[in-house]
């Protein structure tokens, strides 16, 4: 089985109640709504990689101000040939600030939309789970920048 493992950042941005998600399309091909950010390019910095990914996912110039936790999946996927990936992700996940741009949709990547939702609407979307991580670590602020999941230890209980 193969290792994989995939370093991402991702943006919590919130303003007048509403908060900016990317609808992201599967391989399969579902949509389901995301927090903006993505993929850490070899040698790039987290900080830098979720400044560059909102931008391109949403048109939007964002400043990160606070970072508000790191989030771990393992999960096992198939691949070529009847082989099979061990797969990490690591999503380091800040409180992001828009400074300029304009709303736009991205056309060549893994998102097709982006748009601000009513914080109250976010729990109905159909949404990635990390959507709720993320807004657990915006809402609570843990000291560990963790919120704690079904099968883990540690910080305090996640919605």
């Amino acid at each position: 089985m193969n290792r994989e493992l995939r370093v991402a950042a991702y943006a919590v941005c919130v303003r007048e109640g509403r908060v900016l998600l990317a609808r992201w399309i599967a391989p399969d091909g579902a949509k389901r709504w995301t927090l903006p950010g993505g993929g850490m390019d070899h040698g790039e910095d987290p900080y830098d990689t979720v400044i560059r990914e909102v931008e391109e996912e949403t048109g939007y110039a964002v400043e990160p101000v606070r970072l508000l936790g790191v989030d771990s999946i393992t999960r096992r996927y198939p691949r070529r040939l009847g082989s099979f990936a061990d797969f990490q992700g690591l999503r380091v996940v800040y409180e992001g600030h828009i400074t300029g741009g304009e709303l736009r949709h991205e056309t060549t990547g893994s998102t097709d939309l982006a748009a601000w939702h009513p914080l109250e609407t976010v729990a109905r979307l159909d949404h990635v789970e990390l959507v709720g991580t993320g807004m657990e670590l915006w809402r609570t602020r843990p000291a560990v920048g963790r919120v704690a999941l079904p099968g883990r230890s540690g910080a305090e209980p996640q919605r």
